[in-house]
């Protein structure tokens, strides 16, 4: 009897299936409502939330937290998004921006919490994360599998004590890790335990976890706790520092980077840096790279710097700011978010409110 003949796909109907398939692209963030920024609120029912903000301020949607969240990391390619704890946290929760299902809740491993930050890899295949191993004392930072549940991989030294923020460097071979130089333990909620030792530093990292270059503060600054970032395609790093000790003695709160050479540190002429208070709360590039600016809630104010000058550009005056973002109008406009509710642009010296009496905003400004 004879058998039948099992015949192989044509290449035809290869090809065929392969256009089928190219007709349903992956979803990406235009599906979510192409929003521009992230960012934490509580909201009016006393509940948290991650929002997707519009180029315009406009909230596009909201996504609950089982928490009071901090920062989180957008994925490069499709619509998800990490929302990290406020310190000392121990969830992290990916969200899928369209629908606000859980597509994963990560948790810190036992002796960990995270710091509130996280970034992909280029090709969005690996999350890294900042913790602190709180019974060593010691920063690290974690490796997560976001293409298999966000499984962890490993970890690595984050060069230093306290990494709070972290970004990817141009090129994707490099983090660049804000070590703030705090040591924290949850026992003690989030006081401070180590000012008269501290010691800062910016630490620049390969994928693989080596240290490739260091740099810190005179010791006479060792108080300064190095905390946000804001890379430039340029390679220039922007970093925002809290002043530890006496306020009315705070030296500059915002430093330029540059691999290879001396940090520049950036300040306003007295009385605009008291007005500061020994705090920076964001830092972010202008998306020509020309202007840097910080954020001080506790100062109520934004201080615009020019990057080649070195010197205060312009000050706004916007109560309970933190948020701060590259703004979409321009090259050298930025957004703004604030506690008290307030979404705002800023642009070619001028400040203007885009939505008012919204959710009280959280520390952190996300760009996608």
């Amino acid at each position: 009897m004879d058998r039948p003949v099992t015949r192989s796909p044509s290449r035809r109907a290869f090809l065929a299936g392969f256009a089928a398939a190219s007709l349903c692209p992956r979803p990406s963030w235009a599906d979510a409502g192409a929003p521009a920024y992230l960012a934490a609120a509580a909201f009016a029912d006393g509940g948290y939330r991650l929002a997707g903000i519009g180029a315009d301020g406009a909230v596009i949607f909201t996504r609950a937290l089982p928490g009071r969240g901090h920062a989180a990391a957008a994925h490069p390619a499709r619509p998800e998004a990490v929302a990290f704890a406020r310190r000392p946290g121990v969830f992290a929760l990916v969200i899928d921006c369209r629908t606000g299902r859980e597509n994963a809740v990560m948790q810190a491993p036992e002796g960990r919490h995270f710091y509130g930050h996280g970034t992909f890899s280029e090709d969005g295949t690996r999350l890294f994360t900042a913790e602190n191993d709180y019974e060593a004392g010691r920063g690290i930072i974690g490796v997560w599998d976001a293409q298999a549940g966000y499984r962890r991989l490993g970890e690595f030294s984050a060069g230093g004590v306290g990494p709070h923020d972290l970004r990817l460097m141009p090129g994707g071979r490099m983090l660049v890790v804000a070590n703030g130089g705090i040591e924290t333990h949850p026992d003690a909620g989030r006081a401070k335990l180590n000012i008269p030792t501290m010691r800062p530093n910016l630490s620049y990292i390969d994928l693989s976890g080596r240290l490739h270059e260091q740099i810190a503060l005179p010791h006479a600054m060792h108080k300064n706790s190095i905390r946000h970032l804001s890379v430039h395609g340029d390679g220039q790093v922007a970093f925002a520092m809290q002043w530890q000790g006496d306020i009315h003695n705070a030296p500059p709160l915002l430093g330029l980077h540059r691999r290879g050479e001396a940090p520049r540190l950036l300040s306003a002429p007295d009385p605009a840096h008291q007005r500061l208070r020994g705090y920076a709360g964001s830092v972010a590039f202008s998306g020509d790279g020309r202007q840097v600016g910080i954020t001080s809630p506790r100062g109520g104010m934004v201080q615009i710097f020019d990057v080649t000058q070195g010197m205060l550009a312009k000050s706004h005056d916007v109560a309970d700011v933190c948020g701060l973002a590259p703004g979409t109008h321009g090259t050298s406009s930025f957004i703004y978010t604030a506690g008290t509710g307030e979404i705002g642009r800023l642009q070619d010296g001028d400040a203007r409110a885009l939505q008012r009496a919204r959710p009280q905003w959280d520390n952190h400004l996300v760009a996608l």
